[in-house]
Formats: structure tokens, C-alpha cells, sequence
């Protein structure tokens, strides 16, 4: 079954590419699904200037969390212009635990790393997946959620995304489509954009606060997303 969700997004990733290349503002959208392509994602974002915009991550899976299970994880790198689509389901453990061969990068300390600044939309459960199925402990992230909500102005761009997830859950008839994936996470730079300007600094300080608080509610063993 999983080699024929592979075939389907490895055709929605070049049908996708074919399609979005002709607007040289859209991102490379990319199949991360194996070492050598895991390996040539470390080597991009093992040295991120810090001028850099954040990554953008966003999670697929079945009831995302510790009950549930991660099948991709979308990464932008917006400075890169490339969105990685990293088949967790298949690479497994491996994903996050492979370093680059001679030198000391991999998915789990970037997502660990307090340095890089890394932007999810509501990352509890998120968070609580990570932790429960691959022990990565999350820092350095800013919640879209929360970034939307101080500074609420009747947005409703992600809100569409939101009542998209079912496409990617397989006990809701999903297929793992990658226009899907990368249309998603697509959209955080601008919404991120948009929030940060209108957060003063006293807001800032309180929404970090506050997904650090996110983070540390998943982490506890009566949390149930």
C-alpha cells in the first residue's frame, strides 16, 4: 500500500513542479525520500545565515500526536526558495537521527536547535508527536497560532488550510498529495509576515511565552490533543 502512496506523490511532486515552474517566484518543491536526498536537505540548511527568514514547518499524519502517526514533513526554506517534503513514513527514525556524512547536521538538531528560528501553525500537537514517536524535544519555535491571535484581524487564509488536513489522513480516505503539502506550507511566510509586523515587542515577548507553554503542555503525560 505505501509503495502506491509513493507513486502518487512522487507524481503529484513533478506535476506540481511542472506546473508552479513557470512563476519564478514559486518555490522548488522537493521529495525528500531517501539518504541522498536527506543528505543534500542537510547540506542546504547546515549553514543558515541569521538574517535568514525562519523555516516553515508543518506535520501530516494519521491523528497527528502520540496516538497517531507523522507521514510527512513539510520544511520551507524560504531562503533557499525550496519546499522539502520528507517522507517520515518511510524513512523512519532516519529521518531525523541521519547526519550528514562527516559533518554533525541532521532534522533532529535543527528541530532541537534554539538558534533556528523555525515558525509552526498551533505546535502542540506537533510537538506531542515529535517527542512521543522520534524523543525530539522541540525549541526555537514560534506558534503561527498564537502570532495570529494577538494580533487577530479576521484573517481566514489558514483557516481554509485547516479544513483541508483531511486530504492527508489516510482514515479519512487521504492520499498523501504533495500540491496539498507544499500549498500549505506555502503560506506561512506571508501570514507570518503579515502577524509580525503588527505585534509590538510587549506581544512578541508574551506569544513566545506562550508557545513555550504549548510546548511544555504536550510534553506532559495527560496531554491528549
Amino acid at each position: 500500500m505505501h509503495q502506491e502512496q509513493l507513486r502518487h506523490l512522487a507524481e503529484a511532486v513533478l506535476f506540481t513542479t511542472l506546473t508552479m515552474s513557470s512563476n519564478p517566484a514559486t518555490p522548488t518543491i522537493k521529495l525528500v525520500d531517501s539518504l541522498s536526498t536527506l543528505h543534500e536537505l542537510l547540506e542546504n540548511l547546515r549553514l543558515i545565515p541569521r538574517s535568514s527568514p525562519p523555516l516553515f514547518v508543518d506535520l501530516e499524519g494519521t491523528n497527528l500526536g502520540r496516538s497517531g502517526s507523522i507521514s510527512i514533513l513539510s520544511l520551507y526554506a524560504v531562503h533557499k526558495g525550496i519546499i522539502y517534503l520528507v517522507d517520515v513514513y518511510k524513512l523512519g527514525r532516519s529521518a531525523f537521527s541521519n547526519h550528514q556524512p562527516g559533518k554533525n547536521t541532521s532534522l533532529r538538531g535543527i528541530m532541537e536547535s534554539p538558534s533556528i528560528k523555525k515558525v509552526m501553525f498551533d505546535v502542540r500537537n506537533n510537538s506531542d508527536a515529535l517527542l512521543s514517536h522520534y524523543n525530539i524535544h522541540l525549541d526555537g519555535i514560534q506558534d503561527l497560532q498564537l502570532m495570529e491571535l494577538a494580533t487577530r484581524s479576521g484573517s481566514k487564509k489558514y483557516s481554509y488550510l485547516q479544513s483541508q488536513k483531511g486530504r492527508m489522513e489516510k482514515t479519512q480516505g487521504g492520499d498523501y498529495q504533495a500540491d496539498y503539502c507544499a500549498a500549505d506550507v506555502s503560506q506561512l511566510p506571508g501570514l507570518y509576515n503579515t502577524y509580525e509586523r503588527r505585534m509590538s515587542p510587549t506581544w512578541r515577548t508574551k506569544v513566545q511565552n506562550a508557545t513555550n507553554d504549548r510546548i511544555q503542555l504536550s510534553q506532559k503525560p495527560e496531554y491528549d490533543g
